[in-house]
């Protein structure tokens, strides 16, 4: 599956999020389409949802207007979203626009596990 990884940059995104994935089992099963891996220039997400994207997996424990018109771009383009959040933040309700499906994590192991099973249910 090709997994586009949407997120606030109100955070350490490298090393919370892309490094953990890039470093489990997952990161080798899967694409993962890491926006700002190597850079902090704007990433093409709109042209990736219209061309081949199977899934959008976002981390939304940070409000982030990018990412929120992101997700606007996959969902018009039928691209399944999953959100994922860390305990103790409370995700926007307007998520509820583009998914019904909101994952809760406390650490980099659940959040692993909550992406798994986010790709089983959605793997084609």
């Amino acid at each position: 599956m090709r997994i586009y990884i949407a997120h606030s940059s109100n955070f350490d995104f490298r090393t919370e999020l892309y490094i953990p994935i890039k470093e489990s089992t997952l990161g080798t099963e899967h694409t993962f389409l890491l926006p700002h891996d190597a850079s902090d220039a704007l990433f093409s997400s709109r042209e990736l949802f219209a061309n081949g994207c199977d899934l959008v997996i976002a981390e939304v424990s940070f409000p982030s207007t990018g990412m929120g018109i992101e997700l606007g771009w996959a969902n018009a383009a039928g691209v399944p979203i999953v959100c994922v959040y860390k305990s103790g933040t409370t995700p926007s309700s307007a998520l509820a626009s583009v998914t019904d499906t909101k994952l809760e994590y406390a650490n980099a192991t659940e959040l692993l596990e909550q992406i798994s099973k986010a790709i089983q249910k959605h793997h084609t």
